[in-house]
């Protein structure tokens, strides 16, 4: 089941045949937050795709809405803050921030319906029939109530707090995402009508489960059913559940303040009490209890979004972790890289005989990157490590490490961003424990958040110093490292090395490097470098040998990569861009981009990596230009960010990333196809034989791959 609208529904545009934009036309560029929608779409999409296994459906599910709720306290809050700022149009856009939350809401009311069809028609009956069911207290039995009931009185009762709003007391705050049951009350023989909120508890768990069965039910529909114990000799008249959504776009301009660790705090609690940007009700809501929301919360009629399934769906997770056979993608365990498959794999000398290049979570992240970092801890011969920190899981194995290097007495220096978006609390907290342990802390280079993922180690050796790096695409997260799709280098080649000293010192200290020997660097140079690779592929092409380019990303929207991109499109290069969210250039348009073919890829494992190849005219695509890194061609990533990308030499290495290139781009499962309209269609698969590569994916070909004896080996020969 497809959930993709019908074509030209929001840009009103003409057929792809008929379709035609100058390269001066301010349509030639697609609406960013339109197409976000549109990549979450097919996430949607996968949850209501037969073939995607039934938990993993569940859990796609939870994911739309999650997605779903970031969407809406960045980018809709930042369309709340332009309006209120009186702004006429948004910035190098013929629309109004009023006109684009407008047709927002009715991109998202027409997703959640499907949303909607696809939890109760068909993931409901499919669970039932697994024996899974998700219930209301209605369809429990007495025996079953009863149970439930005694649960409610010793684990959820006490830590309610029922708030009423009269003129003794004020309408209480609504934290952000939480669910609230709103109750209109009175009292026997009155006609006063009053209003109570009553706060569901966030517990680890807000599924009650039957013992000793497969049967749930919400948490707020058990309280709902036991208010008479909040509000005794209290007549209930109406209850409205209820969830809000605050703004979380509060971010001030960090460029003049004294101390960013405390400005980043003070942000935190403006976020906590932001202005209110989204309500979700129950469908056919009580107007009364509307009214007073509406009132209190300042909002208008748009800002409420009806559903007759759940408020929160992040608790379909619980369902989804159910251990039921055939139900799940198969176990999948990363491989450990070939001479790295023991804690006492000495990863230095690994890297001294040639690069390695690493593919999560096809292989191992403890094996590789937390081992790099570990072993450089506890090695004696290591003097010095740094490391930069974007986003880490909270429970880290790298900040021990780095406190354990640094009570050895190595010199052990960090970066770590603390405006990373919904990361900032958990970072301000390793900072700290940082800090504490005698590191070095430092928060990045003044109005820039440091993306970059890059570690780098100095040892004493025999013949001197020597100095070894780990550049990835990925965070130094243990978490997502298992479950997103990202590659990395271990190098000592001596100029890599040296540029990384020279990005560690312009990060840390008052560094004004511009130039650097292999690394293109942003926002110094990264975006001129990149403008100038597809300039290149023009002047290099011959009639026998067209230019061709292969951009792997997150996303594309920079404006100035994207013209360079039509030029050479218009000159003949071929482009092929694999863009798993959102992309805001018009590919196959006669006369502009009919030489750029766009695919997103969506599947188990969420596609992180980029990756650049450009053929430089060469015959063989092996001898081409390679590089990977952590930037996107987005104008924030290339102007506001410290980005590092860096060129892959190693001629077995570009091998590799070739191989990966060439699985995605003939993938016929999990590749949805791009149209000059910013619409998206699934690949047909047509007839093909169920064993085919091209017709089991992009990552089950890849994980056969890393199983197989075919497998990468870091020790062969390099041709």
């Amino acid at each position: 089941m497809s959930v993709e609208e019908p074509r030209n529904d929001l840009e009103a545009i003409a057929s792809d045949q008929d379709f035609q934009v100058a390269l001066q036309d301010p349509s030639r560029f697609l609406n960013r937050d339109l197409q976000w929608l549109r990549f979450n779409q097919r996430v949607l999409d996968l949850a209501c795709d037969d073939r995607t296994p039934l938990l993993e459906r569940v859990r796609f599910l939870a994911i739309y809405s999650n997605n779903l709720d970031e969407f809406f306290m960045k980018r809709v809050g930042g369309l709340r803050r332009q309006i209120d700022a009186g702004l006429g149009s948004i910035p190098n856009e013929n629309i109004s921030p009023s006109d684009q939350i407008s047709r927002i809401r009715k991109r998202v009311e027409e997703m959640n319906r499907i949303q909607t069809a696809c939890y109760k028609d068909q993931i409901l009956p499919k669970l039932a029939a697994k024996g899974v069911e998700l219930i209301r207290w209605k369809d429990m039995t007495p025996q079953e109530q009863e149970e439930a009931e005694h649960w409610y009185r010793r684990n959820v009762f006490p830590i309610l707090t029922p708030l009423s709003v009269d003129p003794g007391h004020r309408f209480p705050f609504i934290s952000n995402m939480s669910v609230s049951l709103g109750v209109m009350l009175r009292r026997p023989g009155e006609s006063e009508q009053l209003f109570a909120r009553v706060k569901v508890p966030e517990l680890q768990e807000r599924l009650y489960r039957v013992p000793d069965k497969l049967r749930f039910v919400l948490l707020q529909d058990i309280i709902e059913h036991n208010l008479d114990d909040l509000f005794p000799g209290m007549e209930i008249l109406k209850v409205l559940p209820f969830r809000v959504t605050r703004n979380a776009d509060v971010e001030r301009d960090h460029e003049d303040a004294e101390d960013l660790l405390e400005q980043i705090q003070q942000q935190l609690r403006e976020r906590r009490f932001a202005q209110v940007v989204r309500v979700e009700i129950g469908r056919k809501p009580n107007k009364k209890i509307l009214r007073f929301l509406t009132e209190e919360l300042d909002l208008n009629a748009d800002d409420f979004y009806e559903t007759t399934a759940l408020l929160d769906n992040s608790v379909l997770n619980q369902i989804a972790d159910l251990d039921i056979p055939g139900c799940h993608y198969r176990k999948w365990t990363p491989i450990a890289p070939r001479g790295l498959q023991t804690e006492e794999s000495d990863i230095f000398s690994l890297i001294r005989s040639r690069d390695i290049l690493v593919h999560h979570p096809y292989e191992s992240f403890d094996a590789s990157v937390e081992h790099f970092i570990e072993n450089a801890a506890k090695d004696p011969k290591v003097l010095c490590i740094k490391q930069a920190l974007y986003r880490t899981s909270g429970d880290s194995p790298f900040i021990p490490n780095l406190i354990r290097a640094a009570e050895a007495g190595k010199q052990v220096a960090v970066l770590v961003e603390l405006r990373a978006r919904f990361d900032e609390a958990r970072n301000i907290h390793w900072a700290r424990k940082l800090e504490d342990a005698g590191v070095h802390v430092a928060y990045g280079v003044v109005g820039l958040k440091t993306h970059t993922k890059t570690a780098l180690v100095v040892r004493q050796e025999a013949d001197g110093i020597r100095s070894y790096v780990h550049i990835g695409t990925g965070n130094y997260n243990s978490v997502t490292a298992r479950l997103y799709e990202d590659l990395g280098l271990f190098t000592c080649d001596s100029d890599i090395t040296e540029d990384i000293v020279d990005l560690f010192n312009y990060m840390t200290g008052r560094s004004r490097q511009r130039d650097y020997r292999k690394l293109l660097v942003a926002p110094v140079a990264m975006k001129r470098r990149f403008i100038e690779m597809i300039e290149r592929e023009i002047l290099l092409q011959t009639p026998e040998r067209p230019g061709h380019i292969i951009a792997k990303m997150n996303q594309i929207e920079d404006r100035a990569v994207t013209d360079a991109l039509y030029r050479a499109s218009q000159a003949g290069v071929k482009v092929d861009l694999i863009v798993r969210g959102f992309c805001c250039l018009r590919p196959q348009v006669t006369n502009l981009s009919e030489n750029i073919r766009v695919m997103s890829i969506l599947g188990r494992f969420l596609e992180h990596s980029r990756i650049f190849w450009f053929s430089l005219g060469k015959e063989d695509p092996i001898d081409g230009e390679f590089y990977i890194g952590s930037a996107d061609w987005m104008y924030r990533n290339l102007n506001r960010r410290v980005e590092a990308i860096v060129p892959i030499e190693s001629k077995q290495l570009r091998k590799r990333l070739h191989a990966m290139l060439q699985v995605m781009l003939e993938d016929q499962l999990q590749v949805w196809e791009m149209h000059p309209d910013g619409s998206y269609t699934l690949r047909n698969v047509a007839d093909m034989d169920p064993e085919d590569p091209q017709l089991v994916g992009t990552h089950e070909t890849l994980m056969r791959l890393a199983e197989s004896e075919l497998h990468y080996d870091p020790l062969a020969e390099d041709e």
